[in-house]
């Protein structure tokens, strides 16, 4: 697909927001955007394993609420909440910690909005990379479905490695770094974040390192 880096990640509205889940301080991290298709029809992408492998990985398990789900080199975890076409809501288990993603899907006139919330817990890992740890691969992963719908293949390895794949990445850290700021973060500390988070996606140096 022709692709405009600012165009895309202009498409997308970022968020961060504070709250508790369990009496433990969290962040959930949002993100929205609209696909050219009906809520049924985007519904379907995402949780139909023949065509959701095709944009963003292979799932398996037992697909149904209370059910287990593996991504194939990813994350597992439990679903806990799940409404077609309008929301999902799951536990993300991935190197032995645990979050929440949370999906919710409204029509709007002659489109879908999809609004994506990882709900993150405040540790170490947060402290180092801040949103932009797992805003940057729904960024990438929310890109893949919009070359998908448009029937258009979208390789995220071959995409990452190219300049134009580095470029959208550190545009999606800045995006997020801003998100960060807007919450309340520090900036300094939400600057030095998004860098830490950018050498890591793209596999540069940070800047200022």
């Amino acid at each position: 697909m022709k692709f405009d880096v600012e165009t895309y990640l202009g498409a997308v509205t970022r968020s961060v927001e504070t709250l508790e889940r369990q009496g433990e301080p969290m962040r959930a991290v949002t993100l929205s955007r609209s696909y050219a298709t009906t809520a049924e029809d985007l519904w379907d992408a995402i949780v139909n394993p023949e065509r959701s492998r095709r944009w963003f990985l292979p799932i398996s398990g037992d697909l149904k609420l209370g059910g287990h789900y593996q991504l194939e080199g990813n994350a597992g975890g439990t679903i806990e909440r799940c409404e077609p076409p309008r929301h999902l809501y799951v536990t993300w288990e991935f190197g032995g910690g645990v979050s929440w993603v949370e999906l919710r899907l409204e029509p709007k006139g002659q489109e879908a909005e999809l609004t994506l919330v990882h709900i993150c817990p405040i540790n170490d890992h947060w402290t180092k990379f801040g949103p932009g740890a797992v805003g940057i691969g729904w960024d990438l992963g929310l890109l893949g479905l919009v070359g998908y719908l448009a029937g258009t293949p979208f390789d995220e390895a071959t995409f990452s490695a190219s300049s134009e794949g580095k470029a959208y990445m550190r545009g999606s850290a800045e995006g997020w770094r801003r998100a960060d700021i807007a919450s309340g973060e520090a900036e300094s500390q939400a600057t030095h974040a998004a860098r830490q988070t950018a050498a890591f996606y793209t596999g540069e140096t940070a800047e200022g390192a």
